[in-house]
């Protein structure tokens, strides 16, 4: 028998490689986010969205992942806005069985957005199965009720500030992003030590309702939104703009509708009209309707926090209380009778409608009505993809198809930009300008033209190596 010894160290474990990052989608375009990450021991992906607009892109919807879903161990959620979690119900339908890693108010209002979508989506096929337009046979939604609840018990809320260990040596930490609420950029720490940022949709410093974003602290490689890398948000002379189309709309009897996404933007809205109402400027006997289910949900959703002074909203907000989002008489529209009603009106009226870019919902009803009144006003309020009928009316178009016909635009369109929750170039410069440079950062949802605007400033003020990724493309987090 021989002696006992020491025990010799154990000898080190192999150097873990270098994180790889392929983008699924996102690039080129502003919807469809999909990011994914993987290193020796962990496949993730960041945000899970659906692309929207032209026809090319909505077909990628259908065309399946190069990564089997079972293999994918957590996706992370920077919020709620559909072209970021709308695909969510696709990937847990074809096999996705691990956590969704977000905020837990992205968490409620992603809710109300994947089961609206599952709506529509079944609607769009009803309406494709009864008039044959479709190349189905029969035509089948990208994912059903049952997917969304699947989906939903997935959701493993993490709250903002601190960290949490995905899989082991792979670390999330959730920042404030102040574009909606709930909303987050990501920073992740990889196995082999080397750093990720994504910005998801970065929010502004003069969000009127939410707190600016926190601020940028580094990383080895930044994601960054670009959707509005070649425009500079003009934000007094945008309210001012606004407010006269509303005057205008007004004195001439017809209706001014407002094209608003559910979440964020239809709260910003009735922000803006209420103080309107209280400077007078907004007649009291002009009623405001919103004519949205999902987005009279996500107010409450917007109220709760107000109620309970959430640390995300600003603190003039909370001093308001639920009169910040209140332009009395305000109507909310909750039945299908109650929005067919509204055609039968004769009072000037404000009318804020789902969806934002006009793609569907009850909105693109009351387009068919008031478009072709030259009394009345079309107002869009943010970004408007191309492909939507948003961005056709922004655009210029004379007709606009729906329901199988096209519809005389002879209404008055406005665009006001400014109300959009992205930052613009010149706050996405700022919010970088102050932190260490990043060995590239990846320009990502945005249209070419913003994302190779944005590019050529960042390196032309700040010298930081930029990059518009290709769909599909795979680079080295390093």
């Amino acid at each position: 028998m021989t002696s006992a010894t020491a025990a010799e160290p154990a000898a080190p474990g192999p150097t873990p490689r270098p994180g790889l990052l392929t983008f699924l989608g996102g690039v080129g375009t502003v919807t469809g986010s999909k990011f994914m990450v993987e290193t020796d021991h962990a496949r993730l992906l960041i945000d899970c969205g659906l692309f929207q607009g032209l026809a090319e892109l909505r077909r990628r919807n259908r065309r399946s992942l190069p990564v089997d879903p079972h293999d994918i161990q957590a996706v992370v959620l920077t919020h709620a806005h559909l072209d970021h979690c709308g695909y969510l119900p696709r990937l847990v339908r074809d096999g996705f069985r691990g956590p969704v890693l977000t905020t837990a108010n992205t968490a409620r209002l992603a809710e109300l957005i994947l089961r609206d979508s599952a709506h529509l989506l079944r609607e769009e096929a009803d309406h494709a199965n009864t008039h044959g337009w479709s190349k189905h046979r029969p035509a089948e939604p990208l994912y059903d009720d049952e997917d969304v609840e699947n989906t939903l018990r997935m959701f493993d809320p993490v709250p903002l500030g601190t960290d949490v260990e995905i899989t082991a040596g792979t670390v999330l930490h959730l920042h404030r992003a102040g574009h909606i609420l709930g909303s987050a950029w990501a920073h992740l720490t990889l196995e082999d030590g080397h750093t990720l940022a994504v910005s998801g949709d970065l929010g502004r410093p003069v969000h009127p309702l939410l707190l600016p974003p926190e601020p940028f602290g580094g990383a080895d490689v930044l994601l960054m939104e670009s959707t509005y890398g070649n425009r500079r948000h003009e934000e007094t002379a945008a309210r001012e703009y606004f407010a006269r189309a509303i005057e205008r709309t007004l004195a001439r009897g017809g209706t001014a509708v407002i094209p608003s996404f559910a979440v964020d933007r239809t709260e910003v809205v009735l922000h803006e009209l209420g103080n309107l109402r209280r400077s007078g400027r907004l007649p009291a006997g002009a009623p405001v309707h919103v004519d949205s289910p999902m987005a009279l949900a996500a107010l409450e959703i917007y109220r709760e926090a107000l109620a309970a002074r959430s640390p995300e909203l600003r603190a003039d907000i909370v001093a308001e209380g639920e009169a910040a989002l209140d332009p009395e008489p305000f109507l909310p529209i909750h039945s299908l009778q109650e929005s067919l009603a509204l055609e039968h009106s004769t009072v000037p009226s404000v009318l804020v409608s789902a969806s934002g870019m006009a793609t569907g919902g009850r909105v693109v009803h009351h387009l068919r009505r008031l478009l072709p009144d030259p009394r009345n006003t079309v107002i869009v309020v943010g970004f408007a993809a191309e492909g939507t009928r948003a961005r056709d009316l922004v655009d210029g178009a004379r007709t606009l198809k729906m329901y199988g016909t096209y519809v005389p635009v002879r209404a008055e369109i406005v665009n006001v930009p400014a109300f959009s929750a992205h930052a613009d170039a010149a706050e996405i410069v700022d919010w970088l300008r102050s932190a260490p440079p990043p060995g590239t950062t990846y320009l990502v949802h945005g249209e070419p033209e913003g994302s190779e605007a944005l590019r050529a400033r960042l390196d032309r003020e700040l010298g930081w190596t930029a990059v518009v990724p290709r769909p599909g493309e795979r680079v080295l987090v390093r």
